[in-house]
């Protein structure tokens, strides 16, 4: 009984922000919502850059949870370490951290104007911003299945003369696909609600940066209820990803 009412409270501090938000959307109101031009362009934006950061965070994360759960690589721990610490950074703070590296007068800026690709302000400094948040999910997941797989396979392929890399891609990658698949949808889920780096880093301008969670942000100071309707859908959107991975999950 002990465990129970706070397991309660728990569940209702969970649930009640969820309900309030279902039972105070105007559902009359979603399809003229959704057929306005902003939205649109926020919904397309948000789908195309987190999808270009999932992609981004699948190329350079899975090689980087390989290194971290199979090589003896010096100051690995501290790499790990490191890798975490976006889970745990205040977005904001992250999208300062971004804007010094890599804006226009950041660490990396005088090699990126010179090349004309200074992503803060762009539809790309939105993908880099997700790509920072939402890389770690891919990594810990990855790693997790890797650190967790048998060795037995791969030593096989090593002695029927398979090189490294064909044992990764033809024995490793296929055996730990749901791990990769389920951090790629967390990935991906992490990127389409980021908020605090991607308004420092990418600004929200509409049409260009400006994402779904960005333009909610705008419409609670003007238009509540557009809010309340364009924030339910996230809210689907979010469900729908969970049920996803319950398989994978369990």
């Amino acid at each position: 009984m002990l465990l129970v009412l706070p397991a309660v409270a728990g569940s209702a501090l969970l649930l009640i922000p969820l309900a309030a938000l279902l039972t105070r959307t105007p559902w009359s109101r979603l399809s003229d919502l959704l057929g306005r031009a902003d939205v649109q362009q926020a919904l397309w934006l948000s789908l195309r850059c987190a999808g270009a950061a999932t992609a981004l965070s699948l190329l350079l994360g899975v090689p980087l949870a390989w290194v971290l759960a199979r090589t003896r690589l010096p100051g690995r721990r501290l790499l790990r370490g490191l890798v975490t610490v976006p889970l745990v950074l205040p977005p904001v703070v992250g999208g300062v951290a971004l804007l010094l590296a890599f804006g226009r007068r950041g660490v990396l800026g005088p090699l990126l104007v010179e090349a004309g690709a200074v992503p803060a302000f762009t539809p790309w400094g939105v993908v880099l911003a997700e790509s920072f948040v939402a890389l770690p999910f891919l990594v810990l997941t990855v790693e997790g299945a890797l650190a967790a797989l048998s060795l037995a396979s791969e030593e096989v392929a090593g002695t029927l003369g398979a090189r490294p890399g064909r044992v990764f891609l033809t024995v490793t990658l296929p055996t730990i696909a749901p791990s990769v698949a389920a951090g790629a949808v967390l990935a991906g889920a992490r990127a389409l609600g980021e908020f605090g780096a991607t308004i420092t880093f990418a600004g929200s301008l509409p049409g260009r940066t400006q994402t779904v969670p960005l333009l909610v942000y705008a419409l609670l100071q003007d238009d509540p209820p557009a809010a309340y309707a364009l924030s339910a859908v996230l809210l689907a959107v979010s469900v729908l990803l969970v049920l996803s991975l319950r398989p994978r999950l369990r």
